[in-house]
């Protein structure tokens, strides 16, 4: 599900050329923050989708919402605990909730 998140995602960025070393500019807007340049527009969107993958890995460590993308939705990590039936202790794992 995190892939098609992704996928969803980079449908929704939006490009542009400017006059600069690294003319290509892309952006997803519903993800603030996530932008990113590049020499060519290939290589912007590749640069573009390790942004947002660090940026969705950032919002998922802390907890921090995360925008729908197409009906397809993230929910923050959630600690839940769970008992280990053999050895007889409790362990607390992280659930994404996706």
């Amino acid at each position: 599900m995190l892939v098609e998140y992704i996928e969803q995602a980079m449908s929704k960025a939006k490009y542009e050329r400017m006059k600069d070393q690294e003319p290509y500019y892309g952006e997803i807007l519903a993800c603030k923050g996530v932008w990113a340049k590049g020499k060519t527009l290939a290589e912007c969107k590749e640069h573009l989708r390790q942004v947002l993958e660090d940026w969705l890995f950032v919002r998922i460590r802390k907890g921090l919402s995360i925008p729908s993308m197409n009906g397809k939705s993230i929910r923050p990590l959630v600690k839940v605990q769970y008992d280990k039936a053999q050895a007889g202790q409790t362990s607390k794992i992280h659930c994404l909730g996706i």
